[in-house]
């Protein structure tokens, strides 16, 4: 009677997509089957448990009711917003050096088990710094669709209080979330708990998130992904930087990179002739999100005015709006 009980609370606990309860009660499962002298079924269940906390987590059906692996649940629910990426590498466009550190940390996470089999870890704490609109939160997604894991974006306004302790508390959860769930873990606008110990406006309780942050990240041996983006590197606490494995650099697109964005965006619905080299002059100093803003602007006013193909001073146009727009912001 009790294995019964068992199996009904082991299909409950995966029907409400509570995992670690899922796994408790395989491994008493385990036990039991090892107690009466079934030991290689009991390894055999062990084996699995283990398999399945290592295991990409699933995105969510379209259909049903069924909570995902991966949703957060109680409190982490305040602290983490969950997502299923299906984004992948091919659609960022990025230098060659960029693309090449995510193609290594892509290969050795899909490869992870034979490189911990050897006594070596995948990389997998990483910090991206750059300008906004330069890629780095569609990196996290990137990552969490190529490796079919769930994004879960880290709720600033969830995190941090005004009551002490209380966030290095929260942080706490979601660092044992990282080893519960594997996942695609994302601290954007990082330098909100990175900044440096000693500034003017810094106060006690600023420090010590830091502190705990420093450690736990220092003593997390999950197999998540933690990614932290910031915007101003130069605020950032110093030791921060050798905790993580590999330190991505973000800058504005140069020309080549500006004319092949365009043309990805807008190539099929362009007039023949259009001189995308020529178009990328006109945008320099954009980032990569107001050139997509721009291009889906054009794409937009073509389709509510029924125009095709669109020629290129349509396409200019659009893109001198941005830049003015972006001139005038800096002024002020």
């Amino acid at each position: 009677m009790a294995i019964a009980n068992q199996l009904k609370a082991l299909l409950k606990s995966h029907i409400d997509g509570d995992e670690e309860r899922f796994c408790s009660i395989a491994m008493q499962l385990a036990a039991h089957e090892a107690k009466i002298g079934h030991g290689k079924l009991a390894e055999e269940l062990r084996d699995l448990v283990d398999q399945a906390k290592t295991r990409r987590a699933l995105p969510p059906k379209s259909q049903g009711n069924t909570v995902p692996i991966g949703r957060p649940r109680g409190e982490l629910a305040g602290l983490l917003t969950a997502s299923f990426p299906k984004d992948r590498l091919v659609e960022l466009v990025l230098d060659s050096q960029l693309e090449g550190q995510l193609k290594r940390v892509i290969r050795e996470q899909l490869q992870a088990q034979r490189l911990l089999a050897h006594g070596l870890a995948p990389r997998r704490k990483l910090l991206l710094v750059g300008p906004p609109g330069t890629g780095k939160t569609m990196t996290a997604s990137i990552l969490a669709g190529e490796l079919g894991l769930p994004l879960l974006q880290v709720r600033l306004d969830g995190l941090i209080t005004k009551y002490m302790g209380e966030t290095a508390a929260k942080l706490r959860q979601i660092f044992d979330a990282t080893d519960r769930t594997r996942g695609v873990y994302f601290f954007d606008e990082f330098d909100a708990i990175g900044s440096q110990r000693g500034l003017e406006n810094d106060v006690g309780e600023v420090r010590r998130i830091l502190n705990s942050f420093l450690q736990m990240i220092e003593q997390d041996a999950s197999h998540s992904l933690i990614i932290a983006a910031t915007n101003h590197p130069e605020i950032l606490d110093h030791a921060l930087f050798r905790r993580f494995d590999d330190i991505l650099y973000y800058c504005l697109p140069e020309e080549a990179r500006i004319a092949e964005l365009m043309k990805r965006r807008l190539g099929r619905h362009a007039q023949k002739g259009t001189s995308w080299k020529r178009l990328s002059g006109s945008a320099q100093g954009l980032s990569y999100a107001e050139i997509v803003r721009a291009c889906d602007e054009v794409l937009k006013e073509a389709v509510i005015e029924q125009k095709s193909p669109i020629n290129e001073s349509d396409i200019r146009s659009a893109v001198e709006e941005r830049v003015i727009a972006k001139a005038q912001f800096s002024r002020k």
